[in-house]
């Protein structure tokens, strides 16, 4: 059997899903699910390395996005195999997730990925656009911009959130011109910075917010399949 060192949240309940027992080591933001047996190693942006690679891993998958290039440099130096996913649309979540799994050891597609696969396939027709601006941050206001795998999940779901062609994926926006951009929405997920209905839409008066799940929104994994359903009906029931 494979050794896994996941530094990925969402890959790491694919792998558990798919392929339990692989996992050796897991970030500590990796909650679903929330006891994989396996040993923390840190956070993504500050893994322990030496405790990875005392862990003797076959493999340790990462991801571009969220883990730090000097970091993966360490482990490969160490003679670690590290596979790095990018992942910035649906479609390419699926390709990732079977490249993944199979480097992991996976014989036979998970049927969960079948599953999410068809889910995204099936769509129904989106209505006219809700335009929407989705913050991720806030102390600085920080909102969701070109090429994100987040703002490809809302786009398929009908909405176009409003700084998809600003020149950072990130931008730092001033609450001011967040609120005067009049947008039908305001998308609040509860991760990475964690909005709550008592933190969060109090800065967009007048303005209908959404909370949703960050798990569904930015995750790829065994979620994808329950995504277009849970943040649909988040989006629709705080867009009436």
């Amino acid at each position: 059997m494979v050794r896994v060192v996941s530094l990925v949240p969402s890959l790491t309940e694919a792998v558990a899903a798919t392929l339990p027992g692989v996992l050796a080591g897991v970030t500590d933001w990796c909650t679903h699910p929330a006891d994989t047996g396996a040993v923390r190693i840190g956070g993504t942006k500050n893994p322990a390395v030496d405790r990875i690679v005392a862990l003797a891993p076959d493999l340790v998958i990462a991801n571009e996005e969220e883990n730090r290039a000097p970091d993966l440099d360490a482990l490969r130096t160490a003679g670690v195999e590290v596979l790095v996913t990018e992942v910035r649309t649906v479609p390419q979540a699926f390709r990732e997730l079977d490249r993944v799994l199979t480097a992991c050891g996976a014989q036979a597609r998970p049927g969960w990925l079948d599953e999410a696969e068809a889910a995204w396939a099936d769509l129904p027709e989106a209505p006219a656009p809700t335009t929407a601006v989705v913050p991720v941050w806030r102390r600085p206001w920080m909102v969701l911009g070109r090429d994100t795998f987040a703002g490809d999940v809302l786009a398929r779901l009908g909405v176009r959130h409003l700084y998809a062609g600003h020149p950072d994926r990130y931008p730092r926006v001033p609450l001011a011109e967040l609120v005067a951009a009049a947008p039908d929405l305001v998308v609040l997920p509860d991760e990475p910075y964690r909005f709550t209905a008592g933190d969060g839409p109090e800065a967009f008066p007048g303005l209908p917010c959404a909370l949703v799940s960050g798990r569904h929104l930015t995750w790829y994994g065994p979620s994808l399949a329950e995504a277009p359903r849970v943040l649909g009906g988040a989006l629709r029931a705080a867009h009436r």
